[in-house]
This record gives C-alpha cells, structure tokens and sequence, in this order.
C-alpha cells in the first residue's frame, strides 16, 4: 500500500457472501473497474479451517489486479494465503504481537481505535496503517461523523498513514478524503451499486481526481 501518492486510494471492504465463487466474482468485477490500493477480506465469522480455503482462493484473484491482499481474522490464515497483510482488530496488545511476529514481512494495520489516545497507543507500535471506523460500519449514508472527526485529526498530525471508513453512498467517499487520509475504506458503496461494482469503483475513482485533495510531499 504506496502512501507516495497524489490524492488518497480506495481500499475495498470485501462482502460477507457464503459461496466462495460468488465472492470471489464480485471482488474480481470491482478490481476490473480501476485503482484499488487494497482489499481487507473479513473472517465474518467463520470457522478457521472454511477461511482457510476462502483464503486460498481468493488472495491471488486480489493480487492479479496488482492490489494488496489483506486478511482480517486469524492471523494464520494470512500466512497459510500468502497474503500481504494482516488486519489487527484488538487493543495494542494485540497489535503488538502481530507487529513481532508479521512485521515487516507483512503489511500489519490496526483497526478501530475507540478514540484518540486509543489511536495513538496504537501509533506508538508503528503499524503500517490505522484504520478509523469499523470494516462493517457502513451501515448509513454518510461516513460516521467520529470516523470523520479521528481520521482528520490523525492526518494533520501523525505521519502513519490512515484509512476512514466511508458510508454506503458513494458521495460518502469524497467526505471522507476530504479529512486528508491517504486512503477510504468502501463496502456497500461498491458492492451494492446498482450499475454494478466495476462501474461504481470507476465513478469513485474519477471523481476522486477531480475533488480529493493533493498530497505534498
């Protein structure tokens, strides 16, 4: 996940679908649609041994678009997949042990800070990213005002990049890179667009070029 960049990236959120294929489908018809910096696939619950093999189907669709792969859920899984990284939810003990074990042979970021110095707690350890809001808090419209509030604070002070989690309307994307994160999280806004993934993240990526902010470097 290159933070050298003009504007923030899109990282995918992939859904909760049972069947394997299906996913796998609608993973691969979002990456057809353009830049994706990466995509967190989510345990959601299921047991290690069927991840597993979700895992190992699914990683090297991820990778074949150039784009990281990251596990959320057991970290075992993540090295089994030959994944690129691993998503840490948990307190920073959590996330140090990970840091030790995985870093830096593997992308390690920490997610969902509950509040400030939470999120600099989590900092300290220097993880590659952290991760404001949860993967599946795409519940409204609009990006959570806290994701919003965390992620703007974190960006104009602290060099460890940062993702925020937009809402389930693509314009939520652009709020949400207006908080000068490096990168937006989107699930619903992308797998649940009625014009179809690929489109919606081609949509999300042009006008990214034309309202995101630019970096400098």
């Amino acid at each position: 996940m290159d933070t050298e960049q003009e504007r923030c990236r899109l990282v995918l959120v992939a859904p909760e679908i049972a069947d394997m294929e299906a996913q796998e489908k609608a993973i691969a018809d979002a990456l057809r649609g353009g830049d994706v910096a990466s995509v967190i696939l989510p345990q959601y619950g299921e047991p290690v041994e069927a991840f597993q093999k979700r895992a190992e189907r699914i990683v090297p669709v991820i990778q074949n678009y150039d784009t990281a792969a990251i596990i959320a859920g057991d970290t075992r899984v993540a090295g089994r997949a030959k994944a690129d990284g691993i998503h840490i939810e948990g307190g920073p003990g959590v996330l140090a042990d990970a840091m030790d074990r995985f870093s830096p042979r593997m992308i390690v970021g920490a997610s969902a800070p509950k509040d400030r110095h939470q999120a600099l707690e989590l900092g300290e350890l220097n993880p590659d990213y952290v991760f404001f809001g949860m993967l599946d808090g795409d519940t409204r419209p609009k990006t959570h005002p806290k994701n919003l509030e965390l992620g703007e604070w974190w960006a104009s002070m602290v060099e460890i990049p940062c993702i925020v989690m937009a809402g389930s309307e693509p314009a939520s994307v652009i709020e949400a890179a207006l908080t000068w994160a490096e990168f937006v999280a989107v699930g619903k806004a992308v797998f649940s667009a009625p014009g179809g993934a690929a489109g919606m993240v081609a949509q999300i990526n042009a006008v990214l070029d034309e309202k995101a902010p630019r970096f400098d470097y």
